[in-house]
C-alpha cells in the first residue's frame, strides 16, 4: 500500500509543478519526510494523509482512489 500511495502522492505533486521542498512547506511535514513517503519507505497515518492531501488541492480520499484503493 505505501509504494503505491507514494506513487500517487509524487504523481500529484509533480501534476502541481510542487518540489518535494514546496510540499512538505504546504503539509508541515519535513522534505525528508515527503521523500520517504514518496518512495514508500513509510506507512501514512490518517493525519499525515489529510495534511498531503490538502496540500495537493485533494481529499484523502482521492488520492487513495488514485492508488487503487
Amino acid at each position: 500500500m505505501a509504494l503505491r500511495l507514494g506513487r500517487t502522492i509524487r504523481a500529484s505533486r509533480t501534476d502541481l509543478g510542487f518540489s518535494q521542498e514546496r510540499l512538505a512547506e504546504l503539509a508541515d511535514l519535513s522534505k525528508n519526510y515527503v521523500g520517504n513517503l514518496e518512495r514508500g519507505e513509510y506507512e501514512v497515518s490518517v493525519v499525515t494523509l489529510n495534511r498531503v492531501a490538502g496540500a495537493l488541492r485533494l481529499r484523502a480520499s482521492e488520492l487513495l482512489r488514485s492508488a487503487g484503493y
